[in-house]
């Protein structure tokens, strides 16, 4: 006789309804009475099929109902037999694997001197001496050709312009994005283009050339002059906010053909959730914001310790709880953390890896070198190969073993694991010298969110499932 036990799952409520959660699938199931019948029954203990069925039976059931139920809860998963639910085999990823999403670092050269910095700070990975300051033009279009001679069965592929300061090199930038829209057209494919750039060398020429491409645009902000100013500064210590705000005005005014987004950076000092949301879009006036915690060793004295990791969910809650209401009545709102969480929860993904670094993304530096994502750009350490001469898939297939969901044995029982996947390679490495390593100093507050993103979403799927179409459509943003 067959016994039942529970599966994996993580339960919320939205909108008066309750629903499952369902690990690892990453699947939403809502639950009935009949199901949180059988639920209750196996809570304690296993039970065997009989005594389930005659629960389902006592509720008026006939036994082709009552059998129906316990067959589309088992294929759920919500409950199980035998050894149950086992972590995640590492699975070999298919080499070589179709690029979607190339990144050019087409300068490792910066304007501004931010302490945080990745890149340049206290925590650089990259090592640019004696390389390519400026990715010439030759390397740009091999890096183009390389994308589309290695997308095989993609009928689109992204190209994001990035830095150093992405717009020091709009030259090549610009021949790049011409080059790029002719070589798709003859490969049978569409491209479109993203940029990240700090946005100081906005200029009218660069705005009009975005705005014909259809170049998404992310801008580099951290509020308004007091806390931006604290971290994003020139190299002689000048603030950069009176430089950039005015471009940015002009930048929205003028770009219509793509949303503008904004990029904060959050650290101990500059923490202010609501107050840096509020002046990004109604004071400048960006459709879209998101923001991300300093990458940084814990020494520094900019990091975000425990205790401002609970303050900043508290105040990414309120943020996500006007969300809520904005998407409930079907209004948008431009909290993009949350955006890309529900297009998750709704796409039913589950993540072998954190993201498509290495895998369907990668990075190129100025010098041709090509790396896992735009973070791990000219670290030597992390090369895996050259726009010339193709991808080394030993060191890709190491890289990728490394950070599979099936190595992180701490992320095994977390019920948050097909969202996050033990998180982003880079911190990770940053953290703990290991791109493989879970970053266990986010745990708390990645279920935190998580749990608090479920709750949005069951009450928008209870409220507005309407609204639920806008995560229908792929979103390409670089984080």
């Amino acid at each position: 006789m067959t016994n039942f036990r529970l599966g994996e799952f993580h339960p919320f409520e939205g909108g008066g309804k309750k629903y499952l959660y369902l690990v690892p699938s990453g699947a939403v199931f809502e639950m009935d009475g009949l199901a949180a019948g059988v639920i209750d029954q196996l809570r304690e203990s296993e039970r065997p099929a009989q005594e389930l069925l005659a629960g389902l039976q006592a509720n008026g059931l006939s036994v082709s109902d009552a059998d129906e139920v316990l067959k589309e809860l088992y294929q759920a998963h919500v409950i199980t037999s035998g050894d149950g639910v086992m972590p995640e085999a590492i699975e070999e990823a298919p080499l070589p694997f179709p690029l979607s999403s190339l990144v050019l670092n087409i300068t490792n050269q910066c304007n501004l001197s931010c302490k945080y910095c990745y890149e340049f700070g206290e925590d650089k990975l990259a090592n640019p001496e004696g390389k390519a300051q400026y990715m010439p033009v030759e390397t740009a279009q091999q890096a183009i050709d390389h994308l589309l001679a290695n997308s095989a069965g993609r009928r689109s592929v992204h190209v994001t312009f990035f830095g150093g300061e992405t717009l020091l090199n709009f030259r090549v930038m610009r021949s790049a994005v011409q080059y790029a829209v002719v070589k798709a057209r003859e490969a049978g494919k569409s491209v479109d283009f993203s940029l990240t750039t700090n946005g100081t060398l906005l200029s009218e020429e660069v705005i009009e050339f975005l705005s014909e491409y259809r170049v998404g645009v992310t801008i580099s902000l951290d509020g308004d002059r007091e806390m931006n100013d604290q971290f994003r500064v020139f190299h002689d210590g000048r603030g950069s906010y009176d430089v950039i705000a005015p471009k940015v005005r002009e930048l929205l005014a003028r770009h219509k053909t793509r949303p503008i987004g904004a990029r904060v950076t959050l650290t101990a000092q500059v923490s202010d959730v609501l107050k840096i949301y509020r002046h990004l879009t109604n004071d400048l006036g960006f459709r879209e914001v998101g923001f991300a915690p300093v990458t940084t060793s814990p020494v520094r004295l900019y990091a975000i310790g425990g205790g401002g990791l609970d303050l900043m969910l508290a105040q990414f809650t309120k943020l996500a709880n006007e969300y809520r209401e904005c998407a409930v009545r079907g209004e948008h709102h431009g909290f993009s953390n949350v955006t890309d969480t529900l297009m998750e929860v709704h796409q039913g993904v589950s993540k072998a890896y954190p993201c498509g670094a290495g895998l369907g993304l990668m990075g190129v530096a100025p010098s041709g070198d090509i790396a896992p994502c735009h973070r791990f750009v000219d670290s030597d350490q992390h090369k895996l190969g050259h726009v010339s001469t193709g991808i080394d898939h030993a060191k890709q297939a190491a890289f990728l073993n490394k950070g599979h969901i099936g190595s992180k044995y701490e992320c095994h029982t977390c019920f948050a694991r097909p969202l996050c996947s033990g998180g982003c390679h880079h911190e990770a490495f940053v953290r703990y010298g290991d791109t493989g390593h879970a970053n266990l100093h986010y745990c708390d507050w990645i279920r935190g969110w998580t749990d608090l993103c479920l709750g949005i979403y069951g009450d928008i799927a209870a409220r507005n499932p309407e609204y639920l179409r806008h995560f229908e459509e792929e979103r390409s943003v670089l984080q």
